[in-house]
């Protein structure tokens, strides 16, 4: 099963929020897999850090959306400004145990994180040394 995700650069602006997801973005790419914070936010915040590439992703129109994200991503950047992440969990349809079928209602997006490339790394890569 893959974790989806979009991945979504929007313009750092006075009065638009990172917590919400802003109005205008100018560029979208879809992720099929390992679109977790563990993963591809991990993989996003290292590829700001260190100038390195990251492969994988698909090009988007704009105006594209997608029925089954479980995440998406907004990359913040002004000119001469730190590049800031945000992270949202796409709300699920609800299902019903009692029909066993999708009620069609949805809740909203939460966000789960906002903050510096640096931050988000602190927060979600996986310790592999040998201490955890």
């Amino acid at each position: 099963m893959s974790t989806r995700a979009q991945i979504r650069f929007a313009t750092r602006e006075a009065g638009v929020s990172f917590n919400e997801h802003p109005e205008k973005i100018h560029a979208q790419f879809y992720n099929h897999s390992d679109g977790y914070p563990e993963g591809l936010g991990v993989e996003i915040a290292e590829s700001i850090m260190d100038n390195v590439a990251v492969s994988g992703w698909e090009i988007e129109s704009l105006t594209h959306k997608h029925g089954d994200l479980e995440y998406i991503y907004y990359i913040w950047q002004y000119p001469d400004k730190e590049t800031w992440i945000s992270i949202f969990e796409v709300a699920m349809d609800s299902y019903c145990e009692h029909c066993f079928q999708y009620t069609g209602k949805k809740g909203e997006d939460k966000c789960i994180f906002v903050g510096l490339p640096t931050e988000l790394i602190e927060k979600y890569k996986i310790n592999t040394n040998n201490d955890g």
